[in-house]
């Protein structure tokens, strides 16, 4: 009997740890921004596309256009159990360029100086409206053209 009261709880135990470990908040690094010490390799009227992009190293994105400014961004999202992720910081570092190629700007952003913008958003608008299925199946009997089925023209 006492051996049993031994092995409930040491799986009691062990249900305890494997609930509480599931609470702990988890963090996850995206992306990449230069520091300082790199950031003071580049000179601003100086340097071009080029230049930046040997001494920082390639963009996490570019402009639209085949000329466009350079940004690197980095971000760190919490995670806590069954909650939503949470972005705790976002940075972006904004490296803009004149015509002629040549670093014309540096800006740095963060969270707090704007909206946070949702990158992806996969919404369909379904032009059926509230029909159903049934609906839309006896709403096509009066669409079929006699001469298509029987094939004369």
């Amino acid at each position: 009997m006492g051996r049993k009261r031994i092995r409930a709880g040491h799986l009691v135990a062990c249900v305890a740890l494997i609930g509480l470990s599931a609470c702990v908040a988890r963090y996850r690094n995206h992306g990449y921004i230069p520091d300082e010490a790199t950031l003071s390799q580049v000179t601003v009227g100086v340097d071009t596309r080029e230049t930046v992009e040997a001494v920082v190293g390639s963009p996490t994105t570019s402009g639209v256009e085949n000329n466009g400014d350079f940004y690197y961004v980095r971000s760190r999202v919490r995670e806590y159990g069954p909650n939503r992720p949470e972005i705790i910081t976002r940075e972006v570092l904004a490296l803009s360029f004149n015509e002629a190629g040549i670093l014309s700007n540096v800006e740095s952003y963060g969270l707090e100086d704007g909206n946070l913008v949702v990158l992806t958003r996969r919404v369909t608008d379904s032009s059926t409206g509230d029909n159903t299925f049934i609906r839309q199946l006896l709403g096509n009997l009066g669409q079929i053209d006699p001469s298509s089925v029987i094939g004369t023209e």
